[in-house]
């Protein structure tokens, strides 16, 4: 009997091995960056020794006998925070939904969407403290700047935020409601925001979180608010005040933090089945 010969295997060759030159470069550029910021700064080498223990020492006078009569007036305070917040996330969220559906690709024409982009992209170069120091020159250093700067402030952010969730959409609905004979607002209110209205709503939740949060640092320029507050009893070293604060600051800002968290779960994922028991 003849042996029945194996077809023979087409020989594979080997990969090529990666060129390590370019990660090399980008390491080295890498670390003489760094090493020349570390360089720039002047860094105090012996106070950043003593660090811990000014850190330690501080904390004893914030939290070993915190003045807790201030209390009443740093919730006062907080509240004032939490409604430029609020008021800042609304503004924003409104006028975000209403220039980033047109610059979300598909659905505004290109000589739209590019000077939208544009000029969500510069607004977002701009930090909210910066913007709350122009708008101050108008309206005063009153809680009122400070929700304006963090409305114009997240709208950068946020109108990113919503053009980018309204181009995940599956576009059968849109091209639908387009084929019809549908303009640019039915597209857009028909088409598009039922599909995309629980995630921006998630959204619009989580900018008031970060609002509350950038709210105490506003404070800091005198717009009100628990910041504007804690600038005054850093200033005077009035420790044990500024101990309240901080924790009034944490624990409200981690209540809202639940909450928020709970309602974009709620709102993104549903409400979750229960199991129900037939028996009598």
């Amino acid at each position: 009997m003849s042996a029945v010969l194996a077809p023979a295997r087409p020989r594979v060759a080997a990969p090529p091995r990666p060129r390590r030159l370019a990660v090399r470069t980008a390491q080295l550029v890498t670390g003489a960056v760094v090493l020349a910021a570390l360089w720039h700064v002047h860094l105090d080498w012996t106070g950043l020794r003593e660090l811990p223990g000014d850190v330690v020492h501080y904390l004893r006078l914030m939290f070993a006998h915190p003045d807790w009569s201030k209390l009443p007036y740093a919730l006062q305070q907080t509240w004032v925070s939490v409604q430029m917040a609020w008021l800042g996330a609304l503004l924003g969220v409104v006028v975000s939904t209403v220039l980033g559906i047109p610059a979300a690709q598909g659905v505004g024409p290109l000589w739209l969407r590019l000077p939208l982009r544009a000029v969500f992209a510069v607004i977002r170069a701009v930090p909210e403290v910066i913007i709350a120091i122009v708008i101050l020159t108008v309206t005063g250093l009153t809680p009122f700047t400070g929700a304006l700067a963090l409305a114009i402030g997240g709208i950068g952010t946020h109108a990113k935020w919503t053009y980018e969730t309204i181009e995940a959409v599956p576009g059968g609905t849109a091209e639908a409601v387009r084929a019809a004979g549908g303009t640019l607002l039915e597209t857009a209110r028909w088409g598009l925001w039922p599909e995309a209205a629980p995630e921006l709503l998630s959204l619009a939740l989580y900018r008031f979180e970060l609002n509350v949060r950038t709210s105490a640092i506003l404070g800091l320029i005198g717009v009100g608010g628990v910041g504007d507050l804690l600038t005054g009893y850093t200033q005077y070293r009035q420790w044990d005040a500024v101990g309240v604060l901080i924790v009034v600051v944490v624990v409200v800002t981690m209540a809202i933090d639940a909450v928020s968290g709970a309602l974009r779960r709620r709102i993104t994922k549903g409400a979750r089945a229960r199991v129900v028991d037939g028996t009598e």
